[in-house]
């Protein structure tokens, strides 16, 4: 940072001062009638006694980092297992799809991790991009809700990617500003526009199934689904049968092993 220094100089030892190149001094040869005080403005600290190379103060900047896909996915499933992850063999877990499993993921530890957050908007951007023109991204409360913050924010100032809430039980009411649908909550969807949905673990695709076909119902075009954790069992078949691509981010197997 330029600091001002006040250099108050006797000029009656001006010719030692002068004699820069015994001294390497770094002050500049000075030619005036009388003596004055000359205002500075320096980029360096002033030099201690004795130290004629005085070391420069240079401004801190922050570090500037980027993370590449392949870096994000493989920090992502070290995040998953290390946040989300639970096992027993013991005593299977139910899931919400009314399955039983010894495999159990919660995934909403990871989308309200600030780190997981930045990998999660990498991933899901570059799987937008593969995609071509989106229009929005949403998908089914719960678990699509932080997933559409995620994505709008990580899009950034200037961007047109809209995001929207599908609620599992329609109020009776719609949009009263955006013109959706009831059930339908966010950015207004248009007629023709491509969308992607959004969700956390995907096991047999039935609840995102379940909001394709409303906005589909609405002449929107669902271009894929692009979920954090596919389970392998049974979604990435579902979805394409319903001529929808799975696009997940992890599958079980890069978290659980095996």
């Amino acid at each position: 940072m330029l600091g001002l220094q006040t250099l108050n100089i006797d000029y009656s030892r001006r010719r030692s001062l002068c004699h820069c190149h015994t001294l390497r001094c770094e002050y500049p040869t000075i030619e005036l009638d009388r003596p004055r005080t000359l205002t500075a403005i320096s980029s360096y600290s002033p030099p201690h006694e004795g130290n004629l190379h005085p070391t420069p103060v240079r401004p801190r900047r922050g570090k500037m980092t980027s993370t590449t896909v392949e870096e994000a996915r493989r920090r992502l499933a070290v995040r998953v297992r290390d946040l989300a992850y639970l096992h027993s063999e013991d005593e299977p877990f139910t899931l919400a799809s009314g399955r039983q499993s010894t495999h159990f993921f919660d995934m909403k530890p990871v989308m309200m991790d600030p780190e997981c957050a930045h990998l999660l908007g990498v991933l899901i951007h570059a799987k937008i991009e593969e995609l071509g023109q989106i229009d929005a991204v949403g998908g089914l409360e719960l678990g699509a809700v932080p997933l559409t913050g995620i994505a709008i924010a990580k899009a950034g100032r200037g961007s047109e990617l809209r995001g929207f809430i599908v609620r599992k039980q329609p109020k009776g009411r719609g949009g009263r500003k955006t013109g959706n649908p009831p059930g339908i909550e966010g950015s207004s969807l248009n007629e023709g526009d491509r969308v992607v949905l959004l969700e956390d673990v995907t096991t047999t695709g039935g609840s995102a199934l379940i909001a394709a076909q409303r906005l589909i119902e609405m002449r929107c075009e669902v271009a894929a689904c692009i979920t954090i954790l596919d389970r392998q069992e049974g979604g990435a078949e579902a979805f394409d049968e319903a001529g929808i691509e799975l696009a997940p981010l992890l599958v079980k197997s890069d978290v659980a092993g095996g």
